[in-house]
């Protein structure tokens, strides 16, 4: 009989390879403190027990040193603690600038991801090993919980806003995916695979998935569809170079004026409360999307104006405007052919 048991879960990222160092070395600290004062407090009560009714100890001067000795050791000790897991949580907040973004979005009772070149899956993520994945999620509901214990990973995915999370895939095979917060009736089937596989792998699994349109390219006929370019960049702000600058806005009905960083999470809330942060310089007028843009479209949208990130010109966002290697005039079903990514044997994609 084949008994497959542990104690802990695999340890298959990068990322899970420090937080099971900081914990073991906590583990460690706890086990030889208990062990330390439980055998000290056995001793003592034998040592100095009371061995008749007019047994009376004597005086014991009080010990500076002893009392320096057990304030500051621990207190160094917490202090390593608190510093090196301080390191790993910034650590896991900064993905590095050539992560591969992949969209998620939780909804009762599934997650849905939506690869960069195109491919979706549900309750189920294919990733190359090597490679550092940043992942941008949200929900269409109710709050749930992007858990992946292999990983060390455990993120909220909050309605109305966009969280972030990143991983180095480091051993190839098939991980547990799970919501860790209750999230309705069918929370417990809420569960999914990872499946990490080897770079020249993933790219024969991404060549022969569904062909799908790239986010951006459906987000570029959004754009036009809904009539956005008849604003941007005349009435209101070019979207050209937007994402990731700074954005100076008025709050609080024009009253407040700030800046703001141009993130996923500021271009989400530009297209359902447009008059949450007014663009200093331009009036109020752009409408709503609130309930007439799904999640998905919304996320279409924000990769279709990154992917403009790159833009110089000012003005206008022309209808032609190509976006890696589509123009989104053309029609849906008459995409120019695209390849594949290619990998080098370190897993980096030297095209990124």
């Amino acid at each position: 009989m084949n008994w497959d048991f542990r104690i802990f879960p695999d340890s298959a990222s990068e990322m899970a390879r420090q937080v099971d160092l900081l914990f073991f070395f906590e583990l460690a600290v706890s086990v030889f403190f208990v062990c330390l004062i439980a055998g000290l407090v056995i001793f003592f009560a034998f040592k100095y027990r009371r061995r008749s009714e007019s047994d009376v100890p004597p005086y014991t001067p009080p010990n500076p040193m002893l009392e320096v000795t057990y304030i500051v050791v621990p207190f160094g000790l917490m202090l390593i603690m608190f510093f090196w897991g301080g390191y790993i949580y910034v650590e896991a907040k900064r993905p590095p600038p050539n992560a591969m973004q992949i969209n998620v979005i939780g909804k009762q009772w599934m997650w849905k991801v939506q690869h960069p070149e195109g491919p979706r899956e549900i309750n189920a993520l294919h990733v190359p090993a090597g490679r550092a994945i940043r992942l941008v999620m949200t929900s269409q509901d109710v709050i749930h919980d992007f858990g992946l214990p292999d990983f060390r990973i455990k993120q909220d995915v909050i309605p109305g806003t966009y969280s972030t999370v990143w991983f180095t895939a480091t051993k190839p095979g098939v991980y547990h995916l799970f919501c860790d917060q209750y999230c309705g009736a069918w929370h417990s089937r809420m569960v999914g695979a990872v499946t990490v596989m080897e770079p020249q792998a993933y790219v024969t699994w991404l060549a022969g998935a569904i062909p799908d349109q790239p986010p951006a390219v459906v987000g570029a006929q959004l754009y036009q569809s809904y009539g956005c370019a008849a604003c941007h960049g005349a009435r209101a702000p070019t979207l050209a170079g937007l994402y990731m600058t700074k954005v100076r806005v008025y709050e609080n009905g024009g009253t407040q004026l700030r800046e703001v960083l141009a993130d996923e999470t500021y271009l989400r809330e530009s297209i359902v409360e447009p008059a949450a942060k007014v663009v200093e310089g331009y009036g109020p007028i752009m409408p709503s999307f609130q309930g007439q843009l799904s999640e998905e479209q919304i996320f279409d949208l924000i990769e279709y104006i990154k992917s403009l990130g790159a833009a110089q010109t000012k003005g206008a966002v022309p209808a032609t405007q190509p976006v890696n290697g589509y123009r989104p005039d053309l029609l849906p079903n008459q995409p120019p052919a695209r390849v594949p990514p290619t990998y080098n044997e370190t897993g980096s994609n030297p095209e990124r």
